[in-house]
């Protein structure tokens, strides 16, 4: 693929738009950072504030620690950290430079302000409305879609700045409708580093630290400790190994760890899932950084076309679609050509379409080592011979077509599981 080629520029501005950096779980960290601009809004410390938030991103609150706040949980504690110490300049890592110093001013804000959850029912599944009061002022921030686009900016009533939301099921941009697994194959293949290396390098970096950090250090479930313990430590296979290092990396991550990630779709643990299971097989074979890159850039594109059928937040496990993504960038790795790369993400795909996502939480990291687990044994399939044909379930002919039809499972078909996940979450039902 040309340099000039639209198809490449489209691919090239996908990965820098969608591989940046972001510290603690994305959603409440959108939370913090809605409540940070609203506060600069507003001008002073609030004394009360309206949380509104659809319930996906309550879903995906809940239960997950948020990182520099002292291990405080919730839309409240995301709020109010944004509040006392966020920097909202700084978008996805708003609360990256709080000090344990200012723990107790956030506990104490927490105890004395009057912060208030309201859960946002309509068709949106991306929406956070936060509005605050002080001094006898109010301001109020809406983000929708994705975690850092500001839809409205209000003062005292008064519009400062609005911006069209995305039409609910026509999200789609014309850039990401360029995305096919032959076109990101012969990208991979034909790509300049020299465009995405800083997008590359800082994700090799930045997850693997926090791999490190999650076998280093006990969190949450220890998933990634558990894993190598039973499966043999440092002399585990590779497959093994990717896992585990994959599942560490949301270990740290869910219990609030304060290391950044390169995200991708919007996801952290879908940015180490992705990523951390190749570098893992890079290091196995002795790849040089070249090769590794080519791998990371197909991996992370076919990870980006999935889930821009599903959407930002749904019912399906988002790790599912980077677990695939890392199957076939293994793939790539070890220099398998087009049709078994397709093979595996077609194979991937069809193992597991229904995992269901019940917000964030220390049990991510089990699903990353089974959504890895899959995306490596849809490879090795393939490798053996063997393959999912269409007819099989609702697998179909052709690869592309099956990542249509699994983002039509996860935007529209689980729906309804997502109303009923959130309800079962909220206590009502």
């Amino acid at each position: 693929m040309l340099r000039e080629d639209p198809r490449y520029s489209a691919y090239v501005s996908l990965l820098r738009q969608e591989l940046v950096p972001a510290m603690g779980c994305t959603e409440p960290i959108a939370v913090a950072y809605a409540a940070a601009r609203a506060r600069a809004l507003l001008g002073c410390l609030p004394d009360s504030v309206l949380v509104g938030c659809s319930g996906s991103i309550i879903k995906n609150v809940k239960s997950v620690i948020v990182p520099n706040t002292g291990g405080l949980k919730g839309l409240e504690a995301a709020a109010a950290a944004g509040i006392v110490a966020g920097d909202a300049d700084r978008k996805l890592e708003v609360i990256s430079g709080v000090t344990r110093e200012q723990f107790p001013a956030i506990r104490d804000y927490l105890s004395r302000a009057d912060i208030r959850v309201e859960h946002l029912i309509g068709d949106r599944v991306f929406e956070i409305l936060i509005t605050v009061r002080g001094e006898g002022h109010s301001a109020t921030v809406r983000i929708t879609d994705t975690h850092t686009h500001i839809t409205l900016l209000e003062k005292d009533g008064q519009v400062q700045f609005e911006s069209p939301s995305a039409v609910p099921g026509k999200e789609i941009s014309p850039e990401r409708l360029l995305l096919n697994v032959a076109d990101i194959y012969d990208f991979a293949k034909t790509l300049e580093i020299s465009d995405v290396e800083e997008v590359l390098s800082r994700q090799i970096a930045y997850n693997m630290a926090i791999a490190e950090e999650g076998l280093r250090n006990p969190y949450g479930a220890n998933v990634g400790k558990t894993l190598l313990r039973f499966g043999g430590g440092s002399a585990a296979p590779v497959e093994t190994r990717a896992r585990a290092w994959a599942a560490a990396g949301s270990d740290a991550r869910m219990h609030g760890c304060s290391l950044p990630v390169v995200i991708n779709s919007g996801s952290g643990n879908q940015g180490i899932t992705v990523s951390v299971p190749i570098i893992i097989y890079a290091r196995e074979i002795q790849a040089g950084e070249d090769l590794l890159y080519r791998s990371l850039a197909l991996a992370n594109l076919i990870a980006i076309q999935q889930k821009t059928y599903i959407g930002t937040l749904s019912a399906f496990c988002g790790a599912v679609c980077a677990g695939v993504g890392a199957g076939a960038g293994i793939a790539f790795l070890l220099g398998e050509d087009l049709k078994t790369v397709a093979h595996t993400v077609a194979n991937a795909l069809a193992i597991l379409p229904g995992m269901v996502c019940d917000g964030a939480k220390p049990s991510c990291a089990a699903k990353i080592s089974q959504a890895v687990e899959a995306g490596i044994f849809g490879y090795q399939m393939y490798k053996n011979g063997q393959q999912f044909y269409a007819g099989d379930g609702m697998v179909v002919k052709g690869v592309d077509a099956n990542v249509e039809v699994v983002g039509r499972l996860g935007r529209e078909g689980m729906r309804e599981t997502n109303r009923e996940i959130i309800a079962m979450m909220l206590g009502e039902i």
